[in-house]
C-alpha cells in the first residue's frame, strides 16, 4: 500500500481520483489549494503528488521543485485542463514522472501510478548512489542537481552523451566527471576541439597518418581516436565539426574501426564518446550543417547544463570556492565577504557564465590582495554599472506599475481644466495657419476670423504667435 497525494481545486476531480486509487489499494489524501498541499508534502510522506497545474493560489509547475524536494521525494503526475505543449515540456524537464490532460482517462492514469510506484520500489532497492567525483561543479541548486542526477546515470553505462549549454557553462567539467565516474576511467580523457580542427589536416588529426601519407608527412603518427582507446573520446564544440568529416566519423562510431592516411590497414579503437556544444543542432540539422545520423549517435544522453543566471542559488558558493582556490594557488591569506559583495554578484547576469565568473574572482584578488574583506568595490567597474542600472530601472519599472495600479480618478485633472487645454492648443494652431494663410496681412487674417483688430493682437500675444 502507497500514500497518495492529490492537489486540484475542483473537488469532483479529488473524489473521482480518490475513489480509483483506493480500489487499487491505496491510502489517499487530497488539497484544494498549494498552499495546503506543499503544507501536507513537508509534513507527510507520500510515494506520488497527482498535481494540477492552475490551482487559485499558485502555479503547480512552479511548485514542482518544492514538492520534489520535499523529505519523502514523491513522484509526481501533472494533471491539467488547460494542456499546453511547452508545459508539458516544463513539467518533464522539471522531473515529473508525467503529464496529464483533463478530462481524465481513468486507465491511463491507473497506468501511470503503477509505473511511478515500480519506479519508485526498484529505485529504493537499488540503494543509495555512489558517490560521485564532481571536481569543480560547485553549487546545490535544483538546476545543478538534475544534471548531476543524469551524470549519475551516465556513470553506470558506455552510452554516448551529448552536453548542451552556453559558453562558460562548464560543459568539460560535466565530460571529466562523466569520466572519472565511468568504467572508462582507466583510459585517457582526450579532449577534440572541434571549432580548432583545420579543414586540411582534420582527418590526419583524428585518425593519425603513415609516414609519407601527405607533404610533410615524415613519420607516421598516431590520431586522437586511437589515442582515446579504452577511454573516452570528447567532442568540444561538436556543432563546428566540419561536415566533410562526419560521415567518416560516424563510420567510426557504428565500427570501431577506421583506416590511418596514406595506411592500407584499418585499426580499433574502443573509446566512450562525449559531445558538447553551444550551437542549436536542431536547427543545424534543417539547414543541413550536421548530419541526422550522427546527431542520433551522439547523444543517448543529453545533459543541457544551465546557465549561470539560472542557477542563482549557486553563485555565492561559486564564489567562496573559486577564491578560496586561487587565494591558496598564490599563497595569499583567506578572504572574508562582506554580505553586499555576494548581493551584487547575484544581481549581474554574467554573460560569459561561470567562465567570467572564475575571470572576475581573479580580478577582484588582484585588487585586493593585501585587504583581509571583500566588498563590492573590489568588483569591476563594469558588474558594479551593469547592477547600478539595472537597479534605476527596476527601480522606475516599480513605479511605472504601481502609479498603474493607483484609482484612475485620483489622477485625472477637473473637466474645466481638460477643456481649457484643448482650447488653447485649437487656437494656438488655428492662429499659427491664419497667419502662414494670409502672409501675416492682418487685415486679411480679421476679415476671415471674424475677429476684431484688438482683439486678434491679444490672441497674438496670449500665444506667443509672431506675425511680422
Amino acid at each position: 500500500m502507497s500514500n497518495i497525494l492529490i492537489i486540484d481545486d475542483e473537488p469532483m476531480v479529488c473524489r473521482t481520483l480518490s475513489r480509483r486509487i483506493e480500489k487499487m489499494g491505496h491510502e489517499v489524501r487530497h488539497a484544494l489549494t498549494l498552499e495546503d498541499g506543499l503544507r501536507e508534502v513537508s509534513s507527510n510522506d507520500f510515494d506520488v503528488v497527482f498535481l494540477d497545474v492552475r490551482l487559485p493560489d499558485g502555479d503547480g509547475l512552479d511548485a514542482l521543485p518544492k514538492v520534489e524536494r520535499s523529505p519523502s521525494a514523491p513522484e509526481v503526475i501533472i494533471i491539467t485542463g488547460a494542456g499546453d505543449p511547452d508545459g508539458a515540456e516544463l513539467a518533464i524537464r522539471s522531473g515529473a514522472w508525467a503529464y496529464i490532460e483533463k478530462p481524465l482517462s481513468m486507465e491511463n492514469v491507473a497506468l501511470q501510478l503503477t509505473r511511478a510506484l515500480q519506479y519508485r520500489k526498484e529505485k529504493a532497492k537499488a540503494g543509495p548512489p555512489v558517490a560521485l567525483r564532481t571536481e569543480g561543479i560547485i553549487g546545490s541548486s535544483p538546476e545543478l542537481k538534475t544534471c548531476l542526477d543524469l551524470l549519475a546515470q551516465c556513470a553506470n553505462s558506455e552510452a554516448s552523451v551529448l552536453i548542451t549549454g552556453e559558453t562558460g557553462t562548464g560543459k568539460e567539467l560535466f565530460a571529466r566527471s562523466i569520466h572519472e565516474n565511468s568504467t572508462s576511467r582507466g583510459g585517457n580523457f582526450v579532449v577534440v576541439d572541434c571549432a580548432a580542427l583545420p579543414e586540411t589536416l582534420v582527418e590526419s588529426i583524428l585518425f593519425g597518418h603513415d609516414k609519407g601519407a601527405f607533404t610533410g608527412a615524415e613519420r607516421a603518427r598516431t590520431g586522437l581516436v586511437q589515442d582515446s582507446d579504452g577511454g573516452t573520446l570528447f567532442l568540444d564544440e561538436v556543432g563546428e565539426l566540419p561536415l566533410m568529416i562526419q560521415k567518416d566519423f560516424l563510420g567510426v562510431l557504428q565500427e570501431g574501426r577506421f583506416r590511418p592516411l596514406g595506411s592500407n590497414k584499418e585499426w580499433e579503437s574502443n573509446f566512450r564518446l562525449i559531445s558538447a556544444t553551444n550551437r542549436d543542432l536542431e536547427a543545424m540539422l534543417e539547414s543541413r550543417q550536421f548530419r541526422q545520423d550522427l546527431f542520433f549517435r551522439i547523444q543517448s544522453v543529453r545533459i543541457e547544463v544551465p546557465p549561470l543566471r539560472g542557477r542563482p542559488q549557486d553563485i555565492k558558493d561559486l564564489a567562496i570556492y573559486y577564491i578560496r582556490k586561487i587565494c591558496e594557488r598564490e599563497g595569499i591569506d583567506t578572504k572574508g565577504f562582506s554580505p553586499e559583495f555576494f548581493d551584487t554578484l547575484n544581481a549581474y547576469d554574467w554573460p560569459g557564465n561561470i567562465r567570467e565568473l572564475i575571470h572576475t574572482m581573479g580580478r577582484v584578488l588582484t585588487v585586493a590582495r593585501f585587504e583581509p574583506t571583500l566588498f563590492p568595490k573590489h568588483l569591476p567597474q563594469k558588474v558594479r554599472i551593469h547592477v547600478a542600472r539595472a537597479s534605476i530601472r527596476k527601480k522606475g519599472e516599480d513605479e511605472d506599475k504601481a502609479g498603474g495600479d493607483k484609482d484612475p480618478a485620483l489622477s485625472l485633472p477637473a473637466l474645466q481644466e481638460v477643456r481649457e487645454a484643448a482650447l488653447s492648443r485649437v487656437e494656438r494652431q488655428y492662429l499659427h495657419d491664419l497667419i502662414m494663410l494670409t502672409k501675416r496681412d492682418i487685415r486679411e487674417a480679421c476679415r476671415i476670423s471674424g475677429l476684431s483688430r484688438s482683439r486678434f493682437y491679444d490672441l497674438l500675444r496670449k500665444y506667443k504667435v509672431n506675425s511680422a
